[in-house]
């Protein structure tokens, strides 16, 4: 067989969404490439992308269905199949008799892979019937509600415009690391005059090539952003035009700002000297096109959603949102106009319950713990590691004991994995079909299948698809899920006349030859679209949940846990071309930290509060501000023992708390001494 060049989409939870070239020779993957006919990564892949071939074949990949017993002990046995999918459909419908519906069954999915496809799994259980399901996102859904707030909708500009823009403000998001390919259009900006202005907590590998660094305390860019908007404002230079036809609420944003807020308020919150907020100020006003991106890092905090729209309501004033070549960049939410038709999958009706019971993904663990009548017995998990990436761990041990059924589906044996039941080996996307559209660029491409799958591997549809025929043989009429369907007629399914005219394409057919860009996206905001500037009230309301964050805590010091280069959470760890054995955590610490416990580089420390303890090796940051402590996320320990737990009190609907999460430090072993 001659060698073939397929094309794959890479589908991790990241910027890229990058077009993948497989080399395949006689059935093996032998060499991956960027694809050039992808407008966004334009024939490159970042690292991860580059080792693709090392993951597919890692030894440690899962091969078979294997069963745990006890739970938690290790002991696991390979079983076939039919034995897994035979022993999941007895209890799923063991359940069902005992408490008359499929309540006590729930999964918790997230974004382990991003493609159409993958919405198998929600697919799969609404054809059950009314279940426990989850909703929200625990990454960007503050951030969402608050583009939503300001644009009643959807609102990030396209990343190749970023090229020509005079000025980019980069407002907490460090894409050198979590977004490569953007940086050519950065550099290619800068080669052409464009400035660069950086604006964090951290001084990071972006922070390095800018123009302006401005290091600002952690969740206080709603009062930089006023702050600017309030000079803007006295000295009368903001865009009147733009604001009498199209912003809303302008009467009582303008007023509350020269009644209400004093530059040296301003400056005592965030920490950023006048000349810095003069210097961002002028650059805001006297450069154009500007864009202003909005990182998924300042939306990570109680305040965060006030900040962002205090920075959409700055870049409307300055009449940015409304020319070529400037804008607003966050990340956007396109995959919700296609069909979805997995996603959305109607189930049988229940004679008794007309809807399946929800539970917000964000706090999973401490909902599904108080569910009765029935309570969750059985939990699907996929396309997540939770033990890596979730809060409450407490929470989740106490939810486990509870459950009678653990089902786990991944590449590899997590910790999540390793406290389950049954774990099922999960298809690469070199082994699987699917379809996907970015959330931060706006091209729509196909992933074909490249080669046989990994053993016994299987992808999110196949299980979905024999697992129901295995119910519907034991228990007729169980599911509707329509088994017989090829991945190939769900991918037509998304690709309404709409979908393909909006999109440029006739058939699915056209995605083989390559990517293809929306024809229209938010590139500007026209004339008859408009803003809703950030109201007085939700001002007070930040400064309130500021003020009780800033008072003086039992854990003095914030905690950060950013993303790396070579790895997105747990994915990627055990890659040898990307990291080398068993790396320990490295705490990064300011010197006023490190004076005050006596600490010195590579000492092994613990960081704790109360809700878990992870140790590491010190890392002394001159750079960093004094009540910081960084740590990576995942890891051999995880360091989500310790993030912030949200409560009875907290704003619905919002995204994990991250960055509100405090610690204490102390030289390792000091407590038991």
């Amino acid at each position: 067989m001659k060698l073939q060049i397929i094309r794959n989409t890479c589908p991790r939870n990241c910027y890229g969404t990058c077009g993948i070239l497989s080399y395949v020779d006689n059935g093996k993957l032998i060499k991956v490439t960027g694809d050039p006919n992808h407008g966004f990564n334009q024939g490159r892949l970042c690292a991860k992308g580059y080792a693709y071939t090392q993951y597919v074949y890692h030894p440690d990949r899962l091969k078979f269905p294997m069963i745990q017993k006890p739970r938690g002990s290790g002991n696991w046995t390979r079983i076939s199949w039919d034995e897994a999918y035979t022993i999941i459909a007895n209890k799923m419908i063991e359940l069902n008799q005992r408490y008359g519906s499929n309540l006590a069954l729930g999964y918790n999915k997230f974004s382990g892979n991003l493609g159409i496809l993958h919405y198998a799994t929600e697919g799969m259980f609404n054809s059950f019937g009314p279940h426990t399901k989850t909703f929200g996102n625990p990454c960007a859904q503050t951030g969402r509600l608050a583009i939503k707030n300001s644009f009643g909708d959807n609102y990030s500009s396209v990343p190749e415009n970023m090229a020509n823009a005079s000025l980019i403000v980069i407002w907490g998001s460090n894409p050198a690391v979590t977004n490569v390919h953007q940086m050519k259009f950065i550099y290619e900006a800068r080669r052409k005059g464009a400035k660069l202005v950086v604006i964090d907590p951290i001084y990071t590998e972006t922070a390095k090539k800018a123009d302006l660094y401005i290091q600002i305390k952690p969740g206080t860019d709603m009062w930089l952003a006023l702050g600017i908007a309030k000079i803007l404002i006295e000295s009368g230079k903001y865009e009147e035009g733009f604001i009498e036809k199209q912003a809303l609420g302008w009467d009582a944003f303008k007023t509350f700002l020269e009644k209400n807020l004093t530059i040296t308020e301003v400056i005592e919150k965030t920490g950023v000297p006048l000349k810095a907020i003069e210097e961002l100020t002028s650059l805001y006003y006297s450069i154009k096109p500007t864009v202003t991106w909005i990182g998924l890092g300042l939306q990570r905090s109680h305040f965060g959603k006030s900040g962002i729209e205090a920075i959409n309501s700055l870049a409307a004033m300055t009449g940015n949102l409304s020319i070529p070549n400037g804008g607003l960049y966050f990340v956007h939410f396109d995959v919700e106009q296609f069909p979805l038709t997995l996603l959305n999958h109607r189930g049988p009706d229940h004679p008794a319950i007309p809807y399946s019971r929800e539970i917000d993904i964000s706090d999973f663990s401490e909902s599904a713990l108080s569910l009765q009548n029935p309570p969750l017995k059985l939990l699907w998990i996929a396309s997540r590691n939770i033990v890596s990436q979730d809060q409450n761990l407490k929470a989740w041990e106490e939810l486990n004991k509870q459950m009678e059924l653990i089902v786990t589906v991944d590449l590899f044996m997590t910790k999540t994995a390793e406290q389950s039941d049954i774990v099922l080996p999960a298809a690469s996307h070199f082994e699987e079909e699917d379809l996907h559209v970015g959330y931060w660029h706006y091209w729509l491409s196909i992933n074909q299948k490249a080669i046989p799958p990994f053993y016994e591997a299987k992808s999110d549809l196949t299980i979905a698809r024999e697992l129901t025929t295995k119910l519907n043989e034991l228990s007729p009429g169980f599911s509707n899920f329509p088994a017989d369907k090829e991945p190939i007629d769900w991918i037509k399914e998304e690709l309404t006349p709409e979908m393909m005219e909006l999109y440029n394409i006739e058939s699915y057919k056209d995605l083989l030859e390559g990517p293809h860009q929306k024809k229209k996206s938010n590139i500007f905001l026209e004339q008859e679209e408009q803003i809703r500037l950030l109201s007085p009230e939700k001002i007070a309301e930040g400064e309130q949940f500021h003020d009780a964050f800033a008072k003086e805590n039992e854990f003095p010091y914030q905690l950060l846990t950013p993303q790396k280069l070579l790895k997105i959470h747990s994915q990627y760890e055990m890659n040898p071309w990307l990291h080398s054995g068993d790396q320990e955590m490295m705490i990064e610490i300011s010197d006023d930290i490190a004076r005050s416990h006596n600490l010195q580089d590579k000492m092994k420390v613990e960081v704790f509060n109360e809700h878990g303890m992870i140790t590491g090796r010190v890392r002394i940051n001159k750079l960093l501000p004094k009540n910081i402590v960084l740590a990576p996320q995942a890891g051999h320990d995880p360091i989500n023992q310790l993030i912030y737990v949200k409560n009875e009190n907290d704003q619905s609907e919002s995204s994990v708390f991250f960055y509100d999460s405090r610690v204490k430090i102390r030289k390792w072993g000091e407590a038991h001494v």
